[in-house]
């Protein structure tokens, strides 16, 4: 029960992802210039890249293959993200500050979730219902 359990769960945590990758990869121009705006260096080349990063990351998670190497590439996404294109402590306006700390704060629990999916993947010997082992071991 416990294997179809965290299956569930990897599925239901990378729907975000994979979704969000999809976007970086089929609207770049558009992804490109939200990003420009929020001024994240070389968008061009940031965004697919993210897109990259973020479906690696999620199926990786997801397929159980090396999931805890793909929960620390969605870390490496997150946090960025959360301070690159959310900070909401130089909005002016009340509700845009708002919406921007929710979506910061949204980044940060899930950068938050990952750590916790790599330190679980990397530290428990039998993950049930993977592809693969860990790559890396806190046993």
């Amino acid at each position: 029960m416990m294997d179809v359990l965290v299956l569930i769960g990897r599925i239901l945590f990378v729907v975000l992802f994979l979704g969000s990758a999809m976007g970086h990869l089929t609207q770049v121009q558009a992804m490109s210039g939200y990003a420009r705006s929020r001024g994240v260096p070389g968008p061009s080349v940031a965004v697919p890249a993210s897109g990259v990063l973020l479906a690696v990351g999620g199926l990786m998670v997801l397929l159980g293959v090396w999931a805890d190497l793909g929960a620390l590439l969605l870390l490496v996404f997150l946090v960025p993200t959360a301070v690159l294109m959310h900070p909401f402590w130089k909005e002016t306006d009340a509700q845009a500050r708002q919406s921007e700390m929710i979506q910061f704060n949204k980044d940060l629990s899930l950068a938050g979730a990952s750590l916790m999916l790599f330190a679980f993947f990397a530290h428990v010997d039998e993950l049930g219902l993977t592809i693969t082992g860990p790559l890396f071991s806190l046993g």
